[in-house]
């Protein structure tokens, strides 16, 4: 019986990043009926909105979804479609996996770190207040002058059920998959209530894992110091939103780039599976852009469907084809155009 999914090609590169996604999942045998939805800049002009209703509908009905990268506007425009995704969905979870692969230029060898970042709150919850508002000034009030006049404002809510659930997930990931340690990050010393509160949380939820996974804290500033210095010494890394977003991306860094960063946002019921990196508009229609991040994401997908061999599989040949270097994109040292890339891992499947 197919595997009922969602597939929402984005905008920019991400249609044709996806098509050659969804023919490399399909070459692992395993039976998928894609269902195409939109969401994005494209579907915009039509729809008038970047993320239609009908989308949402499509992934909350076949509960788990295959994305392309959808372009995000800065400081002007719709709000991040990726955080409308998980904010309505409730995709609490964050994956990001950063391993290096042969043949990926990086200056470290045998990464191999999972950052898990909380998906709903802190300051992507959209609680702000531009300046001169009737908001902003009563604010400014309560903090009795530790906020300037004629200051735009941004609220943080960490919860205490919203640290449970994503630290717990951390550890229970670490337990499934044979882990040894959960690396609590934040900053704590300075944001005493509501750091402090994630740090209380997890450390709660660590006692429920003594004896079976390593529990430890670092602050956010000295982690990115470790990382660069030593990452090696770290395995599962749980943090907030903020912090899990600028630390996923030196996570990348770490292995080659974002074109080698697959992602997963996860909830209760409900999976969506993306690349990190952008749409990369300025490179649309030019058959250029490297597609590993969303193929190996796909890979994410099949695990967690219960295709866990073609999964296998499928990495496998994403491997073998970066480290042979014959048939990959440019940023990765080769001539090859993104379908070419695609159908060297495609014949790696055969």
């Amino acid at each position: 019986m197919a595997h009922k999914i969602t597939l929402i090609p984005g905008d920019g590169t991400g249609p044709e990043i996806s098509e050659v996604t969804a023919k490399v999942v399909e070459a692992t045998g395993v039976k998928i009926d894609w269902e195409i939805a939109h969401a994005g800049v494209d579907i915009m002009a039509k729809e008038g909105t970047p993320l239609p209703q009908s989308t949402l509908d499509s992934v909350r009905k076949n509960k788990v979804a295959l994305k392309g990268p959808v372009t995000t506007p800065i400081g002007t425009g719709f709000r991040s479609v990726n955080v409308a995704i998980r904010k309505e969905l409730d995709l609490y979870s964050c994956l990001r996996p950063c391993k290096t692969y042969k043949g990926v230029k990086s200056k470290y060898d045998n990464i191999d770190l999972v950052v898990v970042r909380e998906n709903t709150e802190d300051l992507y919850a959209g609680v702000e207040f531009a300046e001169d508002t009737d908001e902003s000034k009563k604010i400014i009030e309560l903090s009795k002058n530790k906020i300037r006049e004629h200051s735009a404002i941004s609220i943080k809510p960490i919860s205490a059920f919203g640290s449970e659930r994503i630290v717990r997930y951390a550890f229970e990931y670490a337990v499934k998959n044979n882990r040894r340690k959960v690396t609590a990050v934040s900053k704590a010393n300075i944001m005493k209530a509501t750091d402090g509160l994630f740090y209380k949380i997890a450390r709660e939820v660590a006692k429920d894992y003594e004896g079976k996974i390593e529990y430890e804290e670092r602050l956010i500033d000295n982690m990115c110091m470790q990382l660069v210095q030593k990452p090696e010494l770290y395995d599962v890394i749980a943090l907030p939103n903020l912090y899990g977003d600028i630390l996923s991306d030196l996570c990348a860094g770490l292995v080659g780039g974002l074109g080698v960063a697959p992602g997963a946002n996860l909830g209760k019921d409900i999976a969506v599976f993306e690349a990190v990196h952008g749409s990369a508009p300025k490179y649309k229609g030019l058959n250029k852009v490297n597609p590993t991040a969303l193929i190996l994401s796909a890979k994410l997908m099949l695990e967690y469907i219960g295709e866990t061999s073609a999964a296998y599989r499928l990495e496998k040949a994403v491997s073998e084809v970066i480290a042979e270097k014959k048939q990959v994109t440019y940023d990765l040292g080769g001539y090859a155009g993104t379908k070419e890339m695609g159908e060297a891992i495609i014949a790696k499947l055969k």
